[in-house]
Parts: C-alpha cells; structure tokens; sequence
C-alpha cells in the first residue's frame, strides 16, 4: 500500500559522501516513522537510522552516529540519508521503511512497508 522507492547509490571512495533518497508514492496512510537499513554479504539487516513522524525525532546506529544525517521533506514526501566519511564497511544494500505502527528503531520486523534497496559500494 505504500511503495518506498530508494535512489542515490553507487561506488565511492573510501571517505566519500552520497546522498540516499526514500520517496514514499501514491497514497500512503499515517505512519509512526521512515527508517534506513542495511544488509552486506554475510551479515544481518543492520539499523542505520530513523525519523519519526510525530516530532522528527531521529536514532542513529552506533556505527553510523556522527557520519550519516536523516532528514525529511514533507513537500515531496522524501527522506534523505546524507552518508559522510564513508567507510569500506558501509558496503551494503540500503533499505528504507516505514512504520505503520507501533515499532522499535532498529528493528527491521517492527517496520511494514520496504523499498527495494539500492547498493552503496565504499571501495578504493
């Protein structure tokens, strides 16, 4: 019912920068909040970061706090991940979500509606 859209992908270097985009299209009902995920090779989804709906309230990933920034427009119905000083572990698929309800930041079962993801490739 809500189809998440993800752009801004591809190959940088290590300590470069991208900016992801969620674009939420059609009608969407109400939700709790829009978050990032991530899943390498090997590895679980991982919690990047979210934005609540109600006051704007942002989580980071321990490995990502200080690096990556979320952000949301409301006019065109997009939330943004600017990722800074990208790392080689930061190579993954990038997942955004969103949370129909009730849910937990960092927890990808607690959110309903998925992209499907864009690759972000750190390599030198």
């Amino acid at each position: 019912q809500v189809p998440l859209v993800e752009s801004g992908g591809g190959l940088v270097q290590p300590g470069g920068s991208l900016r992801l985009s969620c674009e939420a299209s059609g009608f969407t009902p109400d939700y709790y909040a829009i978050g990032w995920f991530r899943q390498a090779p090997g590895k679980e989804r991982e919690g990047v970061s979210c934005i609540s709906s109600g006051d704007g309230a942002t989580a980071y990933g321990d490995s990502v706090r200080g690096r990556f920034t979320i952000s949301r427009d409301n006019t065109n119905n997009t939330v943004y991940l600017r990722m800074n000083s990208l790392k080689p572990e930061d190579t993954a698929v990038y997942y955004c979500a969103a949370a129909g309800g009730v849910y937990v930041p960092s927890k990808s079962q607690t959110y309903d509606y998925w992209g499907q993801g864009t690759q972000v490739t750190v390599s030198s």
